[in-house]
């Protein structure tokens, strides 16, 4: 395995600056999460190190070697795709056992077979080997296509979305899947998504990715508790989080130059005793949880609570904020 530098990388197509100004360093055996919107400039990125796309500027390093001027071949990288791009005609062993016999590899068929057997029992999809592809769900074949990235053993893994066509109880399997082989490899891997929840569950560190720009890299706790700015605290969050003008709630000590007040669950508190502030608007029930809608005069909330406290639409409640984020008109943070 190997640890990947980019600095300074641009990438641009016309008018449009798809990458501006990236620097970013990813440890060998390290799993990155890039997350952002679509057209953030995520997928080019990845498209960057493979050697799809040449940057305009900047250099791109793995395992300390600059090879932003050599052939995708040479770079030594395996790409995983949104869609699964398995051959139709092949078994999964023979999909599988594919990238190993280029000419290059110079392997025998003993350790082809061995290899292709043993990333097929890693990935659980060793009972299909005799399948042709398309004979598979969605899931087995996403697994093999995830199998014939690692059976290449490259020095690093790169991943555009390889989940996200798949239904939601899938995605989470597979999210568990991918994270235990890459612990069980070393591996380091680079992985691009839309989705907080797979950023959050697998990544050792996420990039916050807009309009081309990393606007912040960190533990997804540092993300999370520490936005550098709005955006990025709108990133992380389920529910999203309350942005507030500064006297709109009680409570908080926010400091001066403070202009927007951002209120996640755990920075609001419920009261039903006192003086009422706020109004429940309405209730989504989830079971082990209700979201609760408030209206706070004109500004509307929406927080987590637990299905057994005894309120119903309509109902005034008293809302104070505890510990809260602070921004300041640019939207960045204050602390």
């Amino acid at each position: 395995m190997a640890d990947v530098t980019l600095k300074g990388l641009n990438k641009s197509f016309g008018d449009t600056q798809a990458v501006s100004d990236l620097n970013l360093s990813i440890a060998d055996g390290e799993f990155v999460v890039l997350l952002g919107p679509t057209g953030a400039g995520k997928t080019t990125t990845l498209r960057l190190i493979a050697g799809l796309e040449r940057p305009d500027s900047g250099q791109i390093r793995i395992a300390g070697r600059d090879v932003a001027g050599e052939a995708p071949a040479g770079r030594d990288v395996a790409f995983v795709f949104q869609q699964y791009s398995l051959y139709p005609h092949m078994t999964v062993y023979e999909n599988l056992a594919f990238p190993l016999k280029a000419p290059v590899r110079k392997l025998s068929a003993e350790e082809i077979d061995r290899r292709v057997r043993d990333i097929a029992k890693m990935v659980r999809i060793d009972h299909k080997l005799e399948n042709r592809s398309t004979r598979l769900s969605g899931g087995e074949m996403q697994r093999v296509a995830i199998g014939r990235a690692l059976v290449r053993r490259p020095s690093i893994y790169l991943m555009d979305e390889p989940l996200s066509s798949l239904d939601a109880k899938l995605r989470g399997e597979l999210r568990l899947e991918l994270k235990r082989i890459q612990k069980e490899l070393g591996s380091t891997l680079l992985y691009v998504t839309h989705d907080q929840v797979e950023a959050m569950t697998m990544a050792d560190r996420i990039g916050i990715f807009s309009e081309g720009r990393l606007l912040q890299v960190g533990t997804p706790r540092d993300i999370y508790g520490n936005p550098a700015n709005l955006h990025v605290a709108a990133r992380l969050g389920q529910p999203h989080i309350n942005l507030l003008p500064e006297g709109l709630l009680p409570g908080g000590q926010p400091p001066a130059g403070t202009r927007t007040i951002g209120a996640r669950t755990e920075h609001l508190e419920i009261g039903q005793g006192g003086e009422a502030n706020a109004e429940i608007d309405w209730i989504e029930h989830l079971g082990d949880q209700n979201h609760l809608h408030i209206k706070v005069r004109d500004h509307k909330l929406v927080t987590l609570a637990d299905p057994y406290l005894s309120i119903k639409p309509g109902d005034r409640i008293s809302l104070t904020l505890r510990d809260p984020l602070y921004f300041d008109a640019g939207g960045y943070r204050l602390t």
